[in-house]
């Protein structure tokens, strides 16, 4: 986000312990309208001392204060006297730093809990009442058992003593809940008392600020140098692209690698919506041989993802040689592609798979990233792109994965099966759109199977694959349900298909949700 240089000078601070929901905080905050940074516990001093933030939140976190070694928050936020918002494991060493205990070893409570609210607070006035019970969502192993000098008890939950607890004199309040999470229904109105009502910060930040400001970080990063962007045609790049040219114009130019995985006349529509919309420049680069080449008969999916991103990235090596010293490489990297391979902070978050866009360029390409979109949630990339005149079309697309195609073909692929998947794929979008659901939905293809099963069309037995139809609704793709689609909905498109896809004899639906799975397959 914006440098401490050029931030705005009211602002929030999140002190990051690890949680893999951290960022939520911020979306709620930004949702109020106010400026934040996250910054991992290990830096926050630092951070702390160069925002002069008006209010710090702490987040939740994997680890337990019990442990040697377990993170802690800096002394210098604890004796600021600042607003405190501690979440969790926030909450948890939070109270142990200023004298209170902390036990393992108690009944652990995970999920949905319902809280009964003991006395007033600036915290939930005006959304709770004394006496009420609330739902909420917790997810702790260890509690506080014992609370500093000055806190008092606000709430209460059957296996949280300590469910709400604070300081209300000093603005200081903890939360054994998650009120970020929309498993929370009332925590992003907790959030917005905290900002507006106890730190007392208006709602000064929208997109319309976060253009300005990263209009400038972009000039002050890049100063007269030439920039790379690596435009795939979605809406991530697209956005980036545009952004980053409103801020050095003809520096900029656009390259979009054709590495064969794309869906059904997407390289055509991509050429000419830039070249005929904007007047950026636009290499097109056709390397969809050598991608397939290399991508043949690897089945690991991690393995077809490493093997994307170093094309990916030898091919902007060539081409940088080509145009002449570009010192920079713009990428339309995203938090969820990030908080999903490492904490971009530095915090102690937990891998769950690599992404072809992230993570440092080889230093033998002398090249820096410039990531204008790298904390935001994509919808708040399409309010983005809205601000800076892109078409409603285009904005309201279907995320699509970098890997493209190759991630919706498990098992090897082969320029045969990307070919069936395309049509599959192309049929079923087109009945969603035929049918009034596609901006009910965030995501939604088809991917096939490597399986292949017996059918009967006419009097003939066939031996074909599968197509798995997936889509799923969600607010900022951390979490996912799958949509529930009328029944005759699927077996039209299901009829479609086969009927009009030479190659695929059985359609099946995806009903699992994220977590457990995850929204694409591989």
């Amino acid at each position: 986000m914006q440098t401490p240089e050029t931030a705005a000078p009211d602002a929030i601070l999140i002190v990051d312990f690890g949680s893999q929901v951290t960022q939520l905080i911020a979306r709620r905050v930004r949702e109020t309208g106010v400026y934040c940074e996250i910054h991992p516990f290990n830096k926050a001093a630092e951070a702390f001392a160069a925002l002069q933030p008006k209010g710090v939140i702490f987040s939740g976190g994997p680890a337990s204060v019990t442990d040697e070694g377990s993170p802690r928050a800096p002394q210098s936020i604890i004796d600021s006297g600042l607003p405190i918002l501690a979440i969790c494991y926030g909450q948890q060493t939070f109270c142990l730093q200023l004298g209170g205990k902390v036990e393992g070893g108690h009944h652990r409570e995970f999920g949905r809990a319902d809280i009964e609210v003991l006395e007033p607070s600036a915290l939930y006035d005006g959304i709770w009442e004394v006496g009420g019970r609330y739902p909420v969502w917790m997810s702790h192993g260890d509690r506080v058992t014992e609370l500093p000098e000055g806190f008092k008890v606000m709430a209460t939950s059957p296996n949280a003593p300590f469910a709400i607890a604070g300081d209300e004199a000093k603005k200081r309040y903890t939360t054994m809940f998650h009120p970020e999470v929309v498993h929370t229904p009332d925590g992003g109105k907790l959030l917005a008392n905290f900002v507006h009502n106890i730190v007392g910060l208006k709602s000064d930040w929208n997109m319309l600020a976060y253009r300005q400001k990263m209009v400038e970080k972009i000039r002050t990063q890049v100063g007269t140098g030439k920039v790379i962007c690596g435009l795939s045609g979605g809406v991530d790049s697209s956005v980036a692209a545009v952004l980053i040219h409103e801020a050095i114009g003809d520096q900029l130019t656009c390259i979009y690698v054709d590495h064969g995985l794309m869906r059904l006349n997407e390289t055509e529509q991509v050429l000419t919506m830039f070249r005929d919309t904007y007047n950026i420049p636009l290499v097109h680069v056709d390397a969809s041989r050598v991608f397939l080449r290399e991508l043949e008969g690897q089945s690991d999916p991690e393995t077809k993802r490493k093997i994307i991103g170093r094309l990916f990235i030898e091919t902007f090596e060539e081409e940088a040689r080509k145009l002449g010293g570009a010192q920079f490489l713009a990428q339309g990297t995203l938090y969820p592609d990030v908080i999903e391979s490492v904490s971009f902070t530095g915090g102690p978050s937990v891998t769950i798979k690599s992404h072809h866009n992230v993570g440092g360029l080889p230093e033998r390409m002398n090249m820096q990233l410039v990531e204008p979109l790298r904390e935001l949630f994509k919808d708040e990339v399409r309010a983005l792109g809205r601000e800076l005149g892109l078409p409603e079309s285009f904005i309201g697309r279907h995320p699509f994965p970098g890997p493209g195609l190759a991630i919706r073909c498990p098992g090897g692929i082969t320029p045969e099966k990307l070919e069936i998947l395309r049509q599959a794929d192309a049929i079923y979008l087109d009945e969603i759109r035929k049918s009034g659901q596609y901006d009910k939905i965030w995501q939604a293809f088809a991917v096939l199977l490597p399986v292949q099963t017996v059918g009967v069309m006419g009097d003939g037995r066939t031996y074909e694959f599968v197509c798995a139809l997936r889509a799923v609704t969600s607010v900022d793709g951390m979490t996912a349900d799958f949509y529930q689609f009328d029944m005759n909905f699927l077996g039209k498109t299901a009829t479609r298909i086969i009927n009009e896809v030479r190659g695929i004899n059985r359609v099946v639906y995806d009903v699992t949700s994220k977590p457990p799975g995850t929204i694409e397959w591989e």
